[in-house]
């Protein structure tokens, strides 16, 4: 590095000249300590590997329910980490989420010539266009071929991206045409307004930018532009080359249009021309004899003392396997010594990873630890009795008073948000297709007209996850924990002052009041309000616009809270409503599964209200009895449906009966329940064992001995499905990370041992929650923010513009990028589906960390 540091040096205090530049820029790519070392070669997961560097392309689509989730086209992984994504054809210089996005239409492997060709689609424009990667001297070419000219419309559109990660690149230089430049902290480029008449469409006709009337938006201009790019050449472990044989390359910062923009690689497609368009020359560094560090995967938190303790450690398949490693102890003397050293015992291959594991269960004694494996020592974890006392404090105390709608949050010297949506709610428009999976059918199936208010829906509720929507089925499924949380433990904490009136919260002062029967009301109050004022359960209640959709900050300047009045001119208010068609809709096509659901919720909470706000629990009682019967006689008449909806909802009539019959003790629910579990449990055993187990303590011994039977296959399935892993958890394989599966996997092992404690071990329970602190791939953080010694340091909510977490959140974990790569970023925000907490995920979490430490209370 040090002869690049007297290049640099010479560079910026010598003239400007040409020659100069041309000379830097040469000088740069032969610095030997980014030296670009080894040829790429395709390999049998068909994509382009060399050691240091994969290059997959295509391996993974775009999506077509969230379009551009930054996970699909040509993309890197580079030294261990993914730096690059969306190398594709695009019609945007800096295209946004909801941006069309080209249809994979095939993708041929050609291993005899080691190349990879995709053809993409525009189906809007009937433009399609193929792309070629070949590898090539240290890099590989991207070659994009059309068959004819790009479509009118599209000339001086359509070129092609490939994105660049932010935080791989801030402090970090660019070198364009022998110009350096600084990849900017914060978003400062250029920009200029056009006339909306010449912008590609975006999806659905829905839009991310308010231009207040003014039909007009915002285009990025390019921080450089030139034949030659050269990315991070002071980091060998980012250092990237392009060189374009034709068009001229721009270089962009996304950041201008969108926080989750990234920096982006583009050229334009040529008008009037067809076959070869494009060829790019890419040329990422790879350091010779590169290894990734090992992950040492344990928990956060601690363990008890007489728990198993077991480390996983996760090498890189060059990596040579350190045969021992040891435990240190912190001891009176404030100096750590050595406790155990133990042999690390292989496991074998998963993924693209090669594990190892490191029992140290016969460290018993209670103090602070830290582990050594060769020159790695991890942070320090504690060994205590009451591990998990306290590891739900921060998602009870800060996560949920914060995803409080309709209320004021605030903490200490902290306002949270204001008092959010206080203009109710309209019906969505009749066939209209919305974003986040939301659509209205042909009919309301309410009383309302569409764009008619909804009256006495600004009251409780929490917002879904990190954008401020209301999901019903998940409020469904947080009040149904909660209310197994108040049961079976009896959680009387109380940080958290809640008044309903006055629609204010106050963190960390205690009122007098459980905040667990205080979530549960606020919960309920909004189901409630559904079934009063639409006159059901509805799919959701979400803002209708884009550019209210990726709102970041506080929840309470989404809406002007007004209502909305048809009468007034857009942005137009007479003080108490107003002409801006900002307020929620409701999406109210009804659903027997809803029903049901709800149903089941509310005769749950109508048992933890009783006794606290009786008033609102008869009321919860009645209505779930009513939406029962009309859910009944709604199915009778329902057309058959084998959609996947449809079958995921099978089973949600068995769930409301046993909801009912625990909280009625009536006949006619238990024989309901019975007349359809067991029929449930051989369709799917996985799905429907929670119920079942829930339902032990209210029927007779010949149930329990009957379910005995269906728990153990449970568990030998599990067993087996478990194994292909060296954390022996229910690891899925998606765009959406595992977190929650792994924690209900949990919670039904706690369920097993209690009423079966002779087919499961507590181990299995406390396994699910190691997990969740950090003995997972990838990084050893803990999923729950600000839980444990290192925990997770961004996640997607409110405020992922920040670049921070709100304390207690579980975010989603681990996400699964085809064909063998885990993956979740703690320096990047932006990605759902790896960092946003959702609250049922948060209310799971609640209920594991209190099961595990009645466990730990119970000694055997």
């Amino acid at each position: 590095m040090n002869k690049l540091i007297i290049i640099l040096t010479v560079f910026f205090t010598w003239p400007r000249t040409l020659s100069k530049g041309i000379l830097l820029f040469f000088c740069l790519f032969g610095l030997p300590s980014i030296a670009f070392s080894q040829n790429l070669v395709l390999n049998e997961k068909e994509y382009f590997e060399a050691q240091g560097l994969n290059v997959l392309v295509f391996s993974n689509e775009y999506n077509g329910m969230f379009f551009d989730e930054k996970t699909a086209g040509i993309e890197f992984i580079h030294h261990g980490v993914r730096t690059v994504t969306g190398g594709a054809v695009r019609l945007h210089n800096t295209p946004e989420q909801w941006d069309l996005i080209p249809k994979m239409m095939n993708r041929k492997v050609d291993k005899a010539n080691n190349t990879i060709e995709v053809t993409l689609r525009y189906e809007e424009f009937n433009f399609d266009s193929r792309i070629v990667v070949t590898p090539k001297g240290k890099g590989f070419t991207v070659t994009v071929l059309l068959d004819k000219p790009i479509p009118k419309q599209l000339e001086g559109k359509a070129g092609f991206n490939m994105e660049f990660l932010p935080t791989s690149y801030f402090e970090s230089n660019y070198v364009v045409d022998g110009k350096a430049g600084t990849f900017p902290r914060y978003p400062a480029s250029d920009t200029e307004i056009r006339s909306s008449s010449q912008k590609i469409p975006q999806f659905g006709g829905h839009n991310t930018f308010d231009d207040r009337g003014k039909n007009e938006y915002i285009v990025t201009l390019p921080l450089a532009s030139g034949k030659s790019l050269l990315f991070a050449p002071e980091n060998p472990e980012r250092t990237v080359k392009i060189q374009s044989e034709d068009q001229e390359v721009m270089l962009f910062d996304g950041r201008n249009l969108g926080q989750n923009g990234w920096f982006i690689a583009r050229s334009i497609f040529p008008a009037n021309k067809k076959g070869k368009v494009l060829t790019w020359y890419v040329e990422p560094n790879t350091i010779p004899n590169w290894t990734r560090q090992p992950v040492i995967g344990f928990s956060q938190v601690g363990y008890m003392p007489d728990q198993k303790k077991v480390a996983v450690i996760e090498l890189d398949k060059n990596d040579k396997l350190v045969s021992t490693a040891s435990v240190f102890k912190l001891n009176d003397e404030g100096k750590f010594v050595e406790k155990v050293k133990t042999d690390v015992k292989v496991w074998g291959d998963y993924l693209r990873y090669k594990y190892a594991q490191f029992d140290f269960s016969a460290v018993k004694e209670k103090g602070l630890y830290y582990i050594q494996y060769g020159e790695q020592r991890t942070n320090t974890f504690q060994i205590e009795d009451d591990i998990y006392s306290k590891t739900w404090y921060p998602t009870m105390d800060v996560w949920f008073p914060v995803q409080m709608d309709h209320m004021e949050v605030n903490e200490a010297y902290r306002v949270w948000h204001g008092k959010p949506f206080l203009d109710d709610c309209l019906q969505a428009p009749l066939n209209h297709e919305h974003f986040d999976g939301y659509k209205q059918g042909p009919a309301t199936d309410t009383k309302y007209k569409p764009l008619e208010r909804i009256p006495g829906m600004a009251v409780g509720g929490w917002f879904d996850a990190g954008d401020f929507d209301i999901q019903t089925f998940s409020h469904v499924s947080v009040i149904n924990s909660f209310v197994e949380s108040w049961e079976a433990f009896k959680v009387t904490r109380d940080e958290t002052y809640i008044d309903q009136k006055t629609q204010y919260v106050d963190i960390h002062r205690p009122d007098g009041k459980p905040d667990l029967l205080q979530q549960i009301e606020h919960g309920v109050l909004n189901l409630v309000a559904q079934v009063e004022n639409i006159g059901h359960p509805v799919r959701g209640i979400v803002v209708p616009n884009l550019h209210q959709y990726h709102h970041l900050g506080d929840a309470s300047t989404e809406t002007d809270n007004l209502p909305y009045n048809p009468s007034l001119k857009p942005y137009e208010t007479n003080g108490v409503s107003s002409g801006t068609l900002d307020d929620r809709w409701a999406f109210t096509n009804r659903s027997s599964f809803l029903d049901y659901r709800t149903a089941g919720a509310l005769a749950a909470a109508s048992r933890a209200l009783k006794g606290y706000n009786d008033e609102l629990s008869v009321k919860c009682l009645s209505l779930a009895a009513k939406l029962m019967t009309e859910a009944t006689e709604l199915e009778k008449k329902a057309k058959p449906d084998n959609s996947p909806m449809s079958r995921w909802g099978k089973g949600s009539d068995m769930i409301a009966t046993l909801q009912l019959y625990l909280s009625t003790k009536e006949e006619q629910y238990k024989i309901a329940f019975l007349d359809k579990i067991w029929k449930l449990l051989d369709e799917n055993l996985e799905v429907n064992i929670n119920p079942a187990l829930l339902a032990v303590s209210a029927m007779d011994d010949s149930y329990k001995a009957k379910l005995r039977d269906y728990v153990v296959r449970y568990k030998e399935k599990m067993d087996k499905d478990n194994a292909d892993n060296p954390y022996a958890v229910p690891i899925v394989k998606r765009g959406w990370g595992g977190s929650s599966q792994v924690i209900n996997w949990a919670i039904t092992n706690y369920y097993i041992y209690k009423i079966y404690p002779d087919v499961m071990d507590k181990e299995y329970v406390y396994r699910g929650l190691n997990y969740i602190f950090g003995c997972h791939p990838y990084s050893n953080l803990s999923f729950v923010n600000a839980v444990g010694n290192k925990s997770k340091k961004v996640a997607y909510g409110g405020n992922r513009a920040d670049f921070t977490t709100i304390a207690g959140g579980v975010v989603p974990g681990l996400i699964f990028l085809k064909p063998d790569y885990l993956e979740n970023k703690d320096d990047w925000p932006f990605f759902w589906g790896e960092n946003e907490c959702i609250i049922d995920g948060g209310a799971w979490y609640v209920f594991l960390a209190n099961a595990a430490n009645e466990l730990a209370q119970k000694k055997q």
